[in-house]
């Protein structure tokens, strides 16, 4: 086998990687759908938004400190303690569960039956009022998140595939990648027995389905939302934890949600499968063809080969690979 056959093994394999990161921002979105029909445009932000709760709660930062400093002339930034990364991130998970009762109590609970664009709406102000508040209570400054993961190159699997070719140094896999591999696939085969095998999750698919004949059997639609909601951010705050781990928690993080969208264009809006298959798709098309095709036309080809990849998809099968295929009787 040849060198360029061995990096091309290992382009294929870092895009698997990539696209299960790609799959942890797309599994909230799809959660948020299927169970209520909502296009949650604040997801983005909500991992954002965990991210910097669970650097703010490691530092020991005083929440608010920038907007304290401002006002009064004082110069506070930490309580002088650090908290275990665990802790943490358990307190980060109890914040979640908080916003996603607030998000029902005082948005989702006034906007029951409207149409769905209306809600859309509501979460574009939400993930801008979010944005907003999470400046305002940890800073704009970017920020270090560190959970205890390895970093860097797999010395080991690079040392023991060195020179299999002439030319070849060895598979350089992100150690930190590899986590978040396996990592998403607990996270995944999890929310799928939650899903089909609880009462919860089989309340979840019932709304889903059809929220008014849910409620007349006695399943509290509130309820149900709170619950996919608190899932959300979970989801919210892993994605967050693993990006920000993997490039520093900053503002920039919401954005990963832009590179869900062609993953759910592909994987389709109401499959958890559908979610990390897309997100393969995705992060090892994206991969393969700025490795191949991008010298020939100048690069940079990662910016816009998923959204290319997506707009096929959207005029020869919008449903996705996965998705249930809309019949509208008129």
């Amino acid at each position: 086998m040849s060198a360029d056959f061995y990096y091309t093994i290992e382009v294929i394999i870092n895009g698997l990687m990539t696209g299960v990161l790609y799959s942890l921002v797309a599994l909230g979105f799809v959660l948020i759908f299927k169970a209520s029909g909502v296009f949650n445009y604040a997801q983005g932000v909500m991992a954002l938004f965990a991210a910097l709760t669970l650097v703010g709660l490691q530092n020991g930062q005083i929440p608010f400190a920038p907007l304290i400093n401002s006002v009064f002339g004082t110069n506070i930034s930490t309580f002088g303690w650090t908290l275990p990364t665990i802790v943490a991130i358990v307190l980060a998970l109890g914040v979640m569960v908080l916003f996603a009762y607030l998000v029902e109590r005082y948005i989702l609970h006034h906007l029951v039956g409207q149409d769905p664009i209306i809600l859309f709406m509501a979460t574009i102000g939400l993930s801008y009022f979010m944005e907003g508040f999470g400046d305002l209570m940890w800073g704009a400054d970017i920020k270090k998140l560190d959970v205890g993961l390895p970093q860097g190159g797999n010395v080991w699997l690079e040392t023991a595939t060195e020179g299999w070719a002439d030319g070849f140094y060895g598979f350089y896999i992100d150690n930190l990648d590899i986590w978040a591999t396996f990592i998403a696939v607990i996270l995944v085969i999890g929310l799928m027995i939650f899903s089909q095998y609880t009462k919860t999750g089989r309340a979840l698919r019932a709304v889903a389905d059809d929220n008014q004949a849910a409620m007349s059997v006695g399943i509290s639609l509130r309820a149900i939302w709170v619950i996919v909601w608190s899932l959300a951010g979970f989801v919210a705050l892993v994605a967050g934890t693993m990006w920000g781990a993997k490039s520093g928690v900053q503002f920039s993080l919401s954005l990963i949600a832009l590179k869900a969208l062609p993953v759910l264009m592909l994987g389709g809006f109401t499959s958890i499968p559908g979610a990390i298959v897309g997100g393969m798709i995705i992060g090892v098309g994206e991969k393969l063809f700025e490795y191949s095709v991008g010298p020939m036309i100048g690069g940079a080809t990662e910016n816009w080969f998923a959204y290319v990849l997506a707009l096929l998809f959207l005029v020869f099968r919008p449903q996705g690979l996965f998705g249930e295929k809309i019949i509208e009787r008129v």
